[in-house]
């Protein structure tokens, strides 16, 4: 299975324009800032694809640039005359030092008003290792040591502003094909909405979401996988549906976890975030975990937030 990674792909210094060429108009008058897309994360776990998928989507992307640049690259979009509405840059490690100056560029940028959004790359150390052993390419922060050290380097460089990301997207189980839908999903509608939710249904047994910003445990409600008659079935099915939410107290906990997550969108909102993955729980993420990220899916719905439900293991056994 390919991988989505760029450590097969070119890693050029310097700052690589993937598309289009930056203009100032004659009259230097100001139209609208565009909008910013600043994507960055862990080296192979994906930043070209996810650059490359914003192009395809008809996005301005600059490929490593230095982080000082994107205020004035932000300033010459809004002097296109509307040419370059939706500007895409990647920042990350490459860039050495200059990575230290892009918090000083994002405040520079909040002061501007400029509507901006952070996408961060994410995989486990055990995917990055493959991928770079793959094109047996080092890490680019490994220096004489080896890519594992690289990687906790980079992790620990990039920990602040993991933190203070819009969407983090972990492609650790993810090929190509799929971390492409994940942007489409995420980009390609014309309008932004207000908040876009992902109610990802796992396994305990396979691990907690990486990329989750709420997780929900309800593997205190009694296992239809020890009901020969429901065990080959899913979540999806009406009678494990109805057997999960017939058990005591399964009622009260999609009132009380949908209540919860209707006050979070209310602050997510006023606040600004746009994405939110809410991780539902049970062993093996086939049964109990899925039915109630169904509900709970629908109930976000009816509260006009703009859903995605995903099952992460569902069949994986």
């Amino acid at each position: 299975m390919s991988t989505p990674h760029e450590a097969q792909e070119s890693e050029r210094d310097g700052a690589q324009v993937s598309t289009g060429t930056m203009r100032e108009s004659d009259q230097g008058e100001s139209a609208a800032i565009p909008e910013l897309v600043i994507i960055s994360g862990m080296s192979g776990a994906g930043r070209s694809t996810a650059a490359k998928c914003l192009e395809d989507l008809g996005w301005f992307v600059v490929d490593n640039i230095p982080p000082e640049l994107i205020p004035p690259m932000v300033d010459l979009g809004a002097r296109s005359q509307g040419n370059v509405a939706k500007i895409a840059v990647v920042v990350d490690v490459r860039g050495r030092r200059f990575f230290d100056n892009l918090k000083e560029s994002l405040a520079t940028l909040d002061a501007q008003n400029v509507k901006r959004r952070i996408v961060f790359l994410e995989s486990s150390d055990e995917a990055l290792v493959r991928r770079f052993e793959s094109v047996r390419r080092p890490h680019p922060l490994q220096g004489d040591g080896r890519i594992v050290d690289g990687i906790a380097a980079e992790r620990d460089l990039l920990r602040e502003l993991r933190g203070d990301t819009d969407l983090v997207i972990d492609t650790s189980s993810l090929n190509v094909h799929e971390l492409r839908a994940k942007m489409d999903a995420q980009f390609a509608g014309e309008e932004v909405p207000e908040l876009r939710a992902t109610v990802m249904s796992f396994g305990f047994k396979y691990g907690l979401p990486v990329d989750a910003d709420m997780v929900i445990d309800c593997r205190f409600i009694p296992n239809p996988h020890w009901v020969p008659e429901l065990r080959p079935f899913t979540g999806l099915n009406e009678e494990v549906s109805d057997y999960v939410f017939d058990q005591p107290g399964s009622k009260e906990f999609l009132d009380g976890y949908a209540e919860l997550l209707r006050i979070v969108a209310n602050g997510y909102r006023r606040e600004g975030k746009r994405y939110v993955t809410v991780a539902v729980g049970c062993t093996g993420g086939k049964h109990r975990s899925v039915a109630m990220s169904e509900k709970l899916a629908r109930r976000l719905v009816s509260e006009g937030v703009e859903t995605v439900t995903v099952h992460r293991d569902m069949g994986r056994e």
